[in-house]
């Protein structure tokens, strides 16, 4: 998928020594994420991921994964919704994907590695964001050599779709109307260093900056083509243009090579008035160039358009709207968590487990004013005999304690079981913290659901 790796070896090692000090970046904890591909659609941010298996020491990824939220701070994990062996012809790697609505139906672009070890671009098509997506075409939408990676799609105003891709250069087409054909033939952005920015090592096959995962955004009529850039490590950079297809002029840097990942990788959308940057490190304990995390940035223009040169920082840290405590709330929508992996299956979905003791979750702005709870009631499970619990706390990891549910031996996350608590005094709106005790050295407890009741 990339290049000759070798001389980063060290340099991913050396990074692992560094711990996190992000305070909501990355915005997913439960699983290794890469390639963010954000999406909006009904006022909702759906957010599809590339996904590094645990203790990766390669590109290891079988499948794509979403999450979503309207608030850009507590993220709900809706799982696997796609995989390569979807695909009749893929056999392996699941590699940066992006997903477009048009006319009520979603289209997925991704880049699979065929049963001929030949990269190649699929396409995946649903009646919903959330799948079931299906293989339409039956082989590769493109498959011209080994540079087909990293998809970008972009519906334009007038209704025309593009499709971008490509390491070491940039390939570009015009997509028919039913966004599984192509119209035209394939085109390929110059490399020049008027374009793409000169690299700083002379070399012959890769003149400029630009490397791989290319993502096209329009913004005030300006284009914007935003791409990872070498050397490796990688960092951000962008071009931009009075036309999506070029002639694009080089703007620079747009975040510099940090966070404990020799690759990233750009997704830009507009959301609430504001507009956000995707990337991704290997901020996560364990993480590194082969066990990646995505984060969030808000985004700020110059007067010219330009963009505002952007380092990782915490990310967003203030909710753009609040959880309502008295329905149904996944487990799964967590602004940060510790010690919790996400699951799946097919009793209830997507859940979480508790790997070990004083694991958590937090929850953001959650919303009590309109009368306070008497009751809370949680699905939960175990396969421990005893000492396991949940504490339920307000702001704080170690903040007030307004329950604690013990949890029975229900024999596995394929039983579960109704747990409830009687809850006092509690107003306003507060951050939740959901504490798992137990004595066991893994996996103390599964969880699936929560609400109040008045």
């Amino acid at each position: 998928m990339k290049h000759n790796l070798k001389p980063y070896f060290l340099f991913s090692i050396m990074l692992l020594q560094f711990g996190n000090n992000f305070a909501q970046n990355p915005i997913i904890q439960t699983s290794f994420t890469a390639d963010p591909a954000p999406m909006v659609y009904n006022d909702k941010v759906y957010l599809y991921t590339s996904h590094d298996e645990d203790e990766s020491t390669w590109f290891t990824m079988n499948d794509w994964r979403l999450y979503t939220t309207d608030d850009m701070v507590n993220w709900t994990d809706h799982g696997a919704v796609l995989s390569y062996k979807d695909f009749s012809w893929g056999k392996m790697n699941a590699w940066a994907p992006q997903c477009t609505e048009r006319d009520g139906k979603f289209y997925m672009y991704v880049p699979i590695t065929d049963k001929n070890n030949q990269n190649g671009i699929g396409v995946a098509v649903s009646d919903s964001p959330y799948g079931p997506f299906i293989d339409p075409l039956g082989k590769p939408l493109i498959s011209n050599s080994s540079a087909d990676i990293d998809p970008t799609v972009f519906v334009d105003d007038d209704g025309q779709a593009y499709l971008m891709w490509g390491n070491p250069v940039c390939y570009y087409a015009k997509l028919n109307e039913d966004m599984i054909s192509l119209d035209g033939e394939v085109g390929q952005f110059p490399n020049t260093i008027e374009s793409f920015g000169k690299r700083k090592a002379d070399d012959p096959k890769r003149p400029t900056t630009y490397e791989e995962g290319p993502w096209l955004y329009k913004r005030n009529d300006l284009y914007y083509l935003l791409f990872a850039a070498g050397e490796l490590p990688e960092h951000l950079g962008y071009s931009t243009s009075d036309s999506p297809t070029g002639p694009w002029k080089y703007q620079g840097v747009l975040m510099p090579a940090e966070g404990r990942s020799f690759t990233n990788h750009p997704g830009i959308i507009d959301y609430k008035g504001k507009t956000y940057l995707f990337y991704h490190n290997g901020a996560l304990p364990g993480g590194s160039g082969f066990n990646r995390s995505v984060a969030v940035e808000e985004v700020t223009f110059n007067d010219d358009g330009t963009i505002v040169q952007m380092k990782m920082t915490e990310g967003i840290t203030k909710s753009l709207s609040s959880i309502n405590p008295y329905v149904k709330n996944e487990a799964e929508t967590i602004a940060w968590s510790e010690g919790v992996k996400a699951k799946q299956n097919d009793v209830v979905g997507n859940f979480i487990t508790a790997t070990r003791n004083d694991a958590y979750t937090k929850v953001v702005g959650v919303d009590f004013r309109e009368g306070g709870p008497s009751k809370f009631t949680a699905r939960v499970g175990t396969t421990h005999n005893s000492d396991v619990s949940m504490e339920i706390r307000l702001d704080g990891k170690d903040g007030d304690l307004i329950a604690t549910l013990r949890i029975p031996n229900t024999g596995g996350d394929d039983r579960w079981t109704l747990v409830t608590a009687v809850i006092e005094n509690v107003s306003g709106v507060h951050d939740l913290y959901f504490v798992f005790k137990g004595k066991a050295q893994s996996n103390i407890m599964f969880f699936d659901y929560w609400r109040f009741s008045k």
